[in-house]
């Protein structure tokens, strides 16, 4: 047999295999093994490939980055972390239609930004935030599907696990996969909380919205998020400016945890063990489908499988852009079958060469790897995240949670949607580094602008307008400025219909009922404001951040 024919029998072996419940890592490792033997014909160094690869993986320093990252998520959740950032979103979400829910995704965020794991981050909110959700009287369809859409960020949020396996097995760096994941994630969360807003909007039973807290309430809670910020600060912002490499970022987020959650005294003897013995256990399962996806991946090296499927692919008379749909639509079908860390570690060895020949980024390509298998956890039918909540709220049937976890599936295909329109979303920060951050700043600072005149937008038309809504309208509109920016209109005679869109969509949030009233004479200085809001975001993202240019 030729090494292509013995690599197609190894790949349909492999998916036998999976199919009989046998684990990830020992699959992908006897399939390498015997594939490799079967190859070479040599047991000697089939043998030593084998023990080669379990050698470098478990001796290997850079690797040393999933247990130090594992200890801080699990470190920071025995000592309490999680419910002080669940109740820090909810004392300013709370009041909004499904504001608990979108509490829930918020806090899902901040301690995705500790924990690096998408399940675990599913189980630890399921079991802060379903009891109150509950308590409120909320559908348990919508609850159950906004902790398992939710928990998936922690797969995207830095630190993940999945971004530090992809960077070792296509050789990028882990702290620019990290950085491209910011906003990214930070674009999804609002999603989801858009489509609980929506969702609650329409039919109020499913989130009623809690009693309003007062101003000191919701300041006195911002002490909750204060650790998030320190280790998300010194991790991520340590290897951002070059303070760090991963490795030293790890440990220094793995000490700072323990640090504070001791200064703090919230962490016991006995929760330390636990935070240890997770980490331990967690660990291992991840290194040892590392290892068997790097003897997999020798396998298919000398078969020539990923090299023939590159120069194929590439060879189609077809644009790059729809081969790369392809291999989406694959990872969207697959991802409902595998889970995410080994559906990345089984195919990168395959769709990397294919990804490169085809002249896309593989930073950008690995951001999008973890979008598409987020959908995947959330998917029947084996959605990961779905059956660990349903797990922990064993009352709640399984078809429930799938169903509340359906309407998140939408906002993770318009976020995949805009990152292939739009891939500076995912590589403005890795690319542009602390120019990058300045403009992000002026957009904040243009949001502020934008929020502010629209409140007073809306006091002059009677309309007074909640606070949540009108920096619902100010994100909006500052962001179709900065697209407009982005797709270089800014300079040319077409970047006045981006404004004129920001208008437009600041109008139809302050002056709906108003125009629906006919009361024409009040809309005069609503109308003023709004435009000045929107010029004055545009002169500050545009002019202030980058003067001169438009946004790269």
């Amino acid at each position: 047999m030729t090494p292509l024919q013995i690599g197609i029998l190894g790949c349909i072996l492999m998916v036998v295999l999976l199919l009989s419940s046998m684990p990830v890592g020992f699959v992908m490792a006897v399939v390498g093994g015997l594939g490799f033997l079967a190859v070479t014909g040599n047991p000697h160094a089939a043998g030593a490939m084998m023990v080669n690869e379990l050698h470098g993986v478990f001796g290997s320093h850079g690797l040393t980055v999933i247990p130090l990252f594992i200890l801080m998520g699990q470190v920071a959740f025995h000592s309490g972390l999680s419910r002080r950032l669940f109740e820090a979103a909810y004392r300013w979400l709370g009041p909004l239609p499904g504001g608990l829910a979108m509490a829930t995704v918020g806090a899902c965020t901040g301690f995705g930004a500790i924990c690096g794991s998408g399940p675990a981050t599913a189980a630890t909110m399921a079991a802060v935030a379903l009891p109150e959700m509950r308590r409120r009287g909320y559908s348990m369809e919508l609850a159950t599907g906004a902790v398992a859409a939710g928990g998936s960020l922690g797969m995207l949020i830095p630190p993940s696990v999945v971004f530090i396996v992809y960077g070792i097995m296509t050789e990028q760096s882990p702290e620019k996969l990290f950085i491209a994941g910011i906003m990214p994630g930070l674009m999804i969360a609002a999603l989801f909380c858009v489509t609980i807003y929506l969702l609650c909007t329409r039919r109020p039973a499913l989130g009623p919205p809690a009693e309003p807290f007062t101003l000191r309430q919701k300041l006195a809670a911002l002490g909750g998020i204060v650790e998030t910020l320190i280790l998300f600060t010194m991790v991520i912002g340590g290897m951002f400016f070059g303070w760090f490499t991963p490795t030293e970022a790890a440990a220094a987020g793995a000490a700072g945890s323990i640090v504070l959650a001791l200064l703090k005294r919230r962490l016991a003897w006995a929760g330390l063990q636990r935070a240890l013995i997770e980490t331990v256990r967690t660990s291992c399962m991840v290194m040892v489908i590392v290892a068997g996806a790097l003897m997999f991946g020798r396998f298919l090296a000398i078969t020539r499988i990923p090299v023939l499927l590159a120069q194929g692919l590439s060879a189609l008379p077809l644009p790059a852009a729809l081969v790369m749909a392809g291999i989406v639509g694959f990872y969207l079908v697959a991802g409902c079958f595998v889970d995410a860390l080994a559906l990345v570690l089984l195919t990168i060895p395959i769709f990397d060469p294919v990804v490169r020949q085809l002249g896309f980024d593989p930073v950008w390509f690995g951001v999008m790897i973890v979008v598409i298998t987020q959908m995947g956890v959330i998917s029947p039918p084996v959605g990961v995240n779905v059956y660990v909540v349903s797990g922990i709220e064993r009352d709640v049937p399984l078809q429930t949670v799938f169903r509340g976890a359906l309407p998140f599936l939408g906002a993770l295909v318009v976020s995949a949607g805009l990152l292939i329109a739009f891939p500076a979303i995912a590589l403005f920060l890795p690319e542009h580094g602390p120019r990058a951050l300045r403009f992000l700043a002026a957009v904040a600072l243009g949001i502020a602008f934008q929020s502010l005149a629209i409140a007073i937008a809306g006091r002059l038309s009677g309309s007074r307008l909640p606070a949540g809504r009108s920096t619902a309208a100010a994100v909006a509109t500052t962001a179709l400025l900065v697209m407009g920016a982005a797709t270089g209109s800014a300079v040319q005679p077409f970047g006045g219909v981006w404004i004129g869109l920001g208008v437009a969509a600041c109008l139809a949030v302050v002056l709906a009922r108003r125009i629906l009233e006919r009361r024409w004479i009040q809309l005069a200085w609503p109308m003023a404001a709004c435009a000045a809001a929107t010029v004055a975001a545009w002169v500050t993202v545009v002019s202030k951040a980058l003067p001169g240019a438009a946004l790269p």
